[in-house]
């Protein structure tokens, strides 16, 4: 049964009037895989483009995301986001790894804040790269553990 569908099959949000407050948290994560020509852009532990420090950059923009989920996803609920930190390190093989971890207390869980905060982050750095090559793949987008309210969760290794 879906949890976003009232009894008329009509969509809705979800009525959380009735939960307790808990500390909720969520870390997701999202690779962007970087040719050689955006690679090679690479300065320390940033890119440095006509636009300005790209990873800075999209680290700004993914928290900017992950506090506005609501109005991008249509039945989240507004949460006054308490933290979120977003990192991005190169990792093998031209692949950059983003992850953001969000945690609130409230009603309702951030996976979709975190998820959103590391979307956008990754598309943050593709747009700042596109005019060195436009053969970068936004891939692995995922969930990688939450915390809080009714069940845990916590991604398989090497999954």
């Amino acid at each position: 049964m879906f949890s976003h569908i009232d009894k008329n099959n009509q969509p809705t949000m979800v009525d959380v009037s009735d939960k307790q407050v808990t500390e909720r948290s969520a870390h997701a994560s999202a690779n962007v895989h970087l040719p050689p020509a955006v690679c090679a852009a690479i300065a320390g532990d940033d890119i440095q483009t006509k636009k300005g420090p790209v990873f800075q950059t999209a680290i700004i923009a993914g928290t900017m995301a992950a506090k506005r989920t609501h109005e991008l996803i249509p039945f989240c609920h507004p949460l006054g986001i308490e933290s979120c930190k977003l990192s991005i390190e190169m990792q093998a093989e031209g692949i950059a790894r983003i992850d953001c971890r969000v945690r609130v207390q409230h009603k309702t869980g951030v996976e979709m804040e975190a998820l959103t905060g590391a979307s956008v982050a990754a598309l943050t750095i593709y747009d700042m790269c596109k005019a060195l090559s436009h053969d970068m793949v936004i891939g692995e987008l995922r969930l990688i553990s939450k915390s809080g309210g009714k069940s845990d969760y916590q991604a398989a290794s090497g999954s």
